[in-house]
């Protein structure tokens, strides 16, 4: 993706193809590949230890922000993931990535490796800006096939599509947008620019807004599929390739969603997986970043439920366009979370996802050092539900909650709250929690958590449910530092009815942010926080009658 700046197409910017053509399904016709003449790698840093905490990175920056559990680079800026690739035990994190500095800028691919989805090891920079190229959002397959020719199928390449822009001296118009290819021989450590990158996908006339390749392999169909998007016409382009190399164009999707009509609306990062439904069949996800006109303000995520065939995307049961943002589907509910994508070959076939922490209201005014930017905790993607109503629902991976559930574990009594605010035991006081709780309203007005609270748990962000609106309720107004952006949104509401149930909470804590997976993951919401360094302690309250907190779990490290 780009930075949230919008460029004025040229007059009559079109594809190469037209969209009214009536296509046949996809051929599986091979086209003979080029001769892939290696180009020279890219620059690359010295390696640093990427477990979270980074101490030699920390004086003297901002330390008490530094997370714990969510990856962040040692220094400068970080926005989108890329490339996400699971491979031999270990995954894969390459990242949009600023090497010379804590601003956007440069843009990079970044490269980190993590066995647990917590603790990652920082790699020298894959893909290093020149003046004449940047290096946009992507994806990487494996060819275990070899179907590009680019390695074999005993020593498969690692084939990123990329987003090239184009600079000076490229021989295409300063700020050309298209997909290029490069490939990698050895896991990811160093990379060739396939034609010396030359695009393998362009638009007629050059476009400086088509951008974001999703790659993923369409087994019913033999071929390889990519999503893309030209973002300021809010199009998402569907294509095929036999070979990774040679693409054709099968259909668009435009028109639904929230800001579909919206000319102030950018569309980024699109992603198109099949997740498995109860009655054994299979529904088509499409995942969407928007920029501006998220539920939560500015920069978010919604995604679409629906079937493909090999050629075209047909979303189901969406809200008409121009509707409330409430009304749409969204992938989380926050403010901070956006550009997620998922993992290409996660073990047991599992969707894995991973998304910035970031809102392009105010990116650029988060005011930490010597990083600025971190990534969500990685989530695994399910649908749940009936035909016509189906969710997707987020959870936090396993291998994620594995490490964040083997520190010191706590369980509470259940505790009833009426007219009150109380603090727990400051035994449970740490910087990062995982909290796993059932709330039961009760005849409360509003009733939940203060985390990352000051010991008396008189200030911190506050997990509420109010009874009165059917609601969960995340309130930052008092969690910190806030005035840093004007654009820095304090209340996120949800709607939730309970219809007479509990509600279930799971809340992951770090030292500047929270992330609220709600009843069973059908509802997210994940915000960063900026708290001061005393305030490490969770308290709970109830407002207007009684509640009562089922069941609860704290885990500190």
């Amino acid at each position: 993706m780009a930075r949230p700046t919008r460029t004025r197409r040229s007059t009559g910017d079109r594809t190469a193809e037209s969209p009214g053509t009536d296509l046949a399904g996809p051929t599986c016709g091979c086209t003979a590949a080029p001769d892939p003449s290696p180009g020279p790698s890219s620059g690359s840093t010295e390696a640093s230890a990427g477990t979270g905490t980074h101490p030699d990175a920390e004086a003297p920056g901002t330390s008490l922000w530094r997370p714990t559990a969510h990856f962040s680079p040692e220094q400068n800026w970080m926005n989108d993931p890329n490339g996400l690739v699971f491979d031999e035990g270990t995954y894969h994190l390459f990242y949009q990535y600023n090497p010379h500095g804590n601003v956007w800028g440069n843009m990079s691919w970044g490269h980190a490796t993590s066995t647990d989805l917590v603790h990652w090891t920082e790699l020298p920079v894959a893909m290093e800006a020149s003046p004449d190229a940047q290096f946009f959002s992507g994806s990487i397959v494996i060819d275990h096939d070899n179907s590009s020719g680019l390695g074999s199928p005993e020593a498969p390449a690692w084939v990123a599509l990329y987003t090239r822009v184009y600079g000076e001296g490229a021989g295409h118009p300063v700020g050309t947008q298209a997909q290029a290819l490069a490939y990698s021989l050895d896991k990811g450590a160093t990379w060739a620019h396939y034609r010396e990158g030359e695009p393998v996908l362009g638009l007629t006339p050059q476009s400086r807004s088509f951008r974001d390749p999703k790659v993923v392999r369409h087994e019913a169909g033999a071929c390889w599929v990519m999503a893309t998007v030209v973002a300021d016409d809010r199009v998402v382009k569907l294509y095929r390739s036999d070979d990774l190399l040679e693409w054709e164009w099968l259909s668009d999707v435009r028109g639904v969603g929230a800001g579909a009509q919206d000319p102030a609306v950018l569309w980024e990062m699109p992603d198109l997986f099949p997740l498995p439904v109860k009655d054994g069949g299979e529904k088509w996800v499409l995942l969407l970043s928007i920029n501006p006109g998220s539920v939560a303000g500015g920069s978010g995520m919604q995604y679409f439920v629906g079937d493909f065939d090999g050629t075209t995307f047909t979303p189901q049961d969406v809200a008409a366009a121009g509707s409330d943002p409430t009304a749409f589907n969204w992938v989380d509910r926050g403010a901070d979370f956006y550009a997620a994508t998922t993992v290409t070959g996660a073990p047991g076939s599992r969707k894995v996802m991973i998304g910035w922490m970031g809102n392009w209201d105010y990116a650029a005014d988060v005011p930490t050092a010597p990083w600025r930017g971190s990534l969500a905790i990685p989530r695994d993607l399910a649908l749940e539900g009936e035909e016509g109503s189906l969710e997707l629902v987020s959870t936090i991976s396993p291998e994620a909650a594995a490490v964040l559930g083997s520190g010191t574990r706590t369980q509470l009594g259940d505790t009833e709250v009426v007219d009150a605010r109380i603090p727990l035991p400051p035994d449970l006081c740490a910087p990062r929690q995982l909290i796993s709780v059932t709330l039961a309203p009760g005849d409360a007005a509003s009733a939940g958590l203060v985390v990352r609270s000051d010991p008396r748990g008189s200030r911190g962000t506050l997990i509420s449910y109010d009874t009165r609106t059917q609601s969960l309720i995340l309130d930052r107004s008092a969690s910190g530092v806030t005035d840093f952006s004007s654009a820095f949104s304090h209340r996120h509401v949800v709607a939730l009815p309970l219809e007479g149930r509990s509600l279930d909470l799971t809340v992951l804590v770090d030292r500047s942010s929270v992330e609220v997976f709600a009843d069973g993951g059908r509802r997210v919401v994940t915000d960063i926080v900026l708290p001061p360094t005393d305030a490490t302690c969770l308290a709970l309250f109830a407002q207007g009658g009684r509640a009562t907190f089922r069941r609860m779990t704290v885990t500190t490290p």
